[in-house]
């Protein structure tokens, strides 16, 4: 049965709402009820749109990384700029972002990254694609950086960007930990070093 505007927006509505409260509390801690609940839908409903819990986590993360790379190749597309300001003006949004107190649903890697790909393999994968995604754009800008001269890396471009992005996600849960910027401003500091900035 082909989705109606109605059913998407309350879809849609369910998924902002969940990205938004599990980047503050993280998967298990969050109940559909309290979901749905804030997202003004009957209970009943959830069953029309996510086949289980699982599903419905698989949706929210493949949501997620569908607009952060909307946005990261927004930021990566800045006409007039060299790869290596388009690549920093990307890093300095991520310290931005990871800088909230709540990250505003723009965390949701970093905050149920390692929750989840233990507690399903479907989830799992949809991070490891997302993450991946992620990486090759990373890849894409290095690579065009050491073309128009912006960047050099001691490497293999792909080594680098997997480095990089590595750094930055545990620089963002070492942020969370202690709360204090300090780890992301060692991660810039180190990325302009590897990337010869």
């Amino acid at each position: 049965m082909p989705s109606t505007p109605r059913s998407t927006d309350l879809r849609r509505s369910i998924l902002d709402v969940a990205q938004r409260i599990m980047a503050h509390k993280g998967y298990s801690a969050v109940g559909i009820n309290e979901v749905l609940a804030e997202a003004g839908v009957p209970k009943g409903s959830f069953y029309h749109y996510f086949a289980s819990k699982d599903a419905f986590g698989e949706a929210l993360l493949r949501s997620y990384f569908d607009e952060y790379a909307s946005d990261m190749d927004r930021v990566l597309a800045r006409p007039g700029a060299s790869a290596a300001e388009r690549l920093m003006a990307y890093w300095e949004q991520w310290r931005q972002t990871q800088s909230l107190d709540e990250c505003q649903g723009k965390c949701l890697a970093v905050k149920l990254g390692a929750e989840v790909a233990d507690l399903s393999e479907p989830m799992r994968l949809v991070l490891k694609e997302g993450t991946g995604a992620i990486v090759d754009r990373i890849e894409r800008t290095v690579a065009g950086g050491l073309a128009d001269g912006s960047i050099t890396v001691d490497g293999d471009p792909g080594r680098t960007a997997q480095a990089l992005y590595d750094m930055w996600l545990g620089a963002s849960v070492m942020a969370k930990i202690h709360r204090d910027l300090a780890p992301l401003d060692t991660a810039m500091t180190v990325t302009r070093h590897l990337l010869h900035i």
